[in-house]
């Protein structure tokens, strides 16, 4: 079912992109209906525009705020053109068609960003006035109308969208089938969705309905999911996070990898080199120099550091990059490369390059379970010295005090149960995923023996409570002398007791860092 434009309607914030498209109306002979700034543009083009107050016969009240809310506007598209009452309601009020529907909807999210810019999370509220005034009330309702009603109505709802209706004008003439009206009705609905969300989590950081709402509307399409037989698509602005500067497309394991990675490189800020595979850092050490911490990192877990995800969080120079182009890995991020550095890494086609930009992430982290969607917040929590509460009779070192937190904040990005092996800044070994505590230490244990580190003097953080005595006696034999732990067993004392009997130092923290 074909159907020729010969009205339009036109009332929209952005006006860039717009012009070829009014141009290209008027060359079609469609009647242009417009208000306020718009039909203001549209005069400056010396085109013809019909205000919209010339229909309703009413002005625009409120600052703008009622401008086409009126029967005769929201008639001339919800009409159907075939329905013979709808005819006579039509005649007798003598309310025009509008075949087509150009709006867009105010910045309530851009507006909402950069009130979190100026004033953070706290200082909303002296920008509220601002942020309500950006919530569109006339063009989400044209947009629904126009949607609805799309046996009959083109809606453009979106200035992403300007292309494809010029590119149908041009090709078309103004005739559009019932498939191209029905996509651009989909997508109008994609809009008011999605504003909508914005719009209900914004006053739900105070009200906090149990309803879940998420929206993002970019998508893209990956080679496959997890496995080949899966499909994958990540939903969410890779560019705002990330300059990519060499290298395939990021699959859907990759990006599992990269999105562990960078919350764990987050938690450091002396230089540090992470290497990962599977989620989980294979290597890790803090250095004075973004060099040293690589080689030292790599030195943890040559083996599974191929085809691993490695980041850093200073910039990568020519003697870390000479290193790392030794190695075959997936993806290399990094705050900045130097160029010479750059080159050298490119070199590899495939391997992907990646500059981290300073984006803010969100506090809230949701997964899918069962039919449903579990929430929490982030674990953002990272302790410091003052957090650790001496339990034994020994106190660590300055030095066993450094090791500690430095495993600690591995512990946190491990899967769980967990148990780290440190020293000196550097990750000797993990055991991770274990179905017990103890799995995990032996694990750690045999993989930090394999790769010939000494233990003695190294320090042993666990993501969770000792509840029986067994870990700090086998970390004992093998040389470790501190450790850290949230504490909060019933049997604590009987971890303590052993450690005091056997000169180990044990702080507790109060805080579990379970990661299943």
């Amino acid at each position: 079912m074909t159907k020729t434009i010969k009205s339009a309607l036109i009332s929209v914030y952005y006006k860039d992109n717009l012009e070829p498209i009014i141009k290209k109306l008027h060359t079609l002979g469609v009647k242009i209906y417009s208000t306020g700034g718009t039909q203001t543009f549209i005069e400056n083009l010396s085109i013809p525009v019909t205000a919209v107050d010339s229909i309703t016969s009413y002005p625009e009240i409120f600052g703008g705020r009622v401008k086409t809310l009126h029967p005769a506007i929201f008639g001339g598209i919800l009409n159907r053109r075939d329905n013979d009452n709808d005819k006579k309601d039509k005649a007798q009020h003598n309310i025009p068609d509008i075949d087509l529907v150009i709006v867009d909807l105010y910045p309530f999210e851009e507006t909402l960003s950069e009130a979190l810019n100026l004033f953070g999370k706290e200082g909303l509220n002296v920008a509220e006035s601002q942020i309500i005034e950006k919530i569109d009330i006339g063009g989400i309702s044209l947009i629904r109308a126009a949607a609805k009603n799309f046996n009959d109505v083109v809606i453009i709802s979106s200035r992403n969208d300007y292309t494809a209706l010029l590119n149908l004008l041009e090709t078309k003439n103004g005739i559009t089938n019932l498939s191209d009206r029905k996509h651009f009705a989909a997508k109008a609905f994609a809009t008011s969705s999605h504003y909508d969300s914005a719009i209900f989590n914004y006053f739900n950081q105070t009200e906090t309905i149990p309803q879940f709402k998420q929206s993002i509307q970019q998508a893209q399409v990956l080679r496959y999911g997890e496995n080949p037989h899966q499909k994958g698509i990540f939903y969410g602005d890779l560019d705002k996070l990330f300059t990519k500067l060499n290298g395939k497309e990021l699959s859907y394991n990759n990006l599992l990898d990269v999105d562990a990675a960078v919350n764990l490189i987050g938690d450091f800020t002396e230089p540090t080199f992470a290497i990962l595979k599977h989620n989980n850092a294979c290597g890790v050490a803090s250095r004075g120099t973004i060099h040293q911490a690589y080689v030292d990192a790599l030195a943890g877990d040559p083996v599974s550091a191929f085809g691993g995800i490695l980041i850093a969080n200073k910039i990568i120079d020519l003697a870390t990059a000479t290193e790392v182009n030794k190695l075959f890995c997936e993806v290399v991020i990094a705050p900045a490369y130097e160029e010479n550095a750059l080159q050298l890494l490119k070199s590899k086609a495939n391997r992907i390059i990646l500059v981290q930009n300073k984006v803010a992430f969100g506090n809230i982290s949701f997964r899918t379970l069962l039919n449903g969607v579990i929430e929490q917040d982030k674990d953002l929590k990272t302790e410091a010295e003052a957090d650790l509460k001496p339990a034994t009779t020994k106190l660590p070192t300055a030095n066993e005090i450094k090791d500690l937190l430095f495993a600690n904040k591995l512990v946190k990005h491990t899967k769980s149960n967990t148990i780290v092996l440190a020293k000196n800044g550097q990750l000797l070994a993990s055991g991770t995923g274990q179905t017990s505590r103890v799995d995990a230490l032996r694990q750690a244990i045999a993989k930090a023996q394999n790769f010939g580190f000494d233990l003695n003097g190294a320090v042993m953080a666990s993501d969770a409570f000792f509840p029986f005595p067994d870990c700090v006696e086998i970390a004992k034999k093998v040389g470790i002398t501190a450790v850290i732990q949230p504490g909060g067993s019933i049997k604590d004392q009987e971890s303590i007791d052993y450690c005091n009997a056997n000169s180990l130092s044990m702080v507790t923290t109060g805080i579990r860092h379970f990661r299943h």
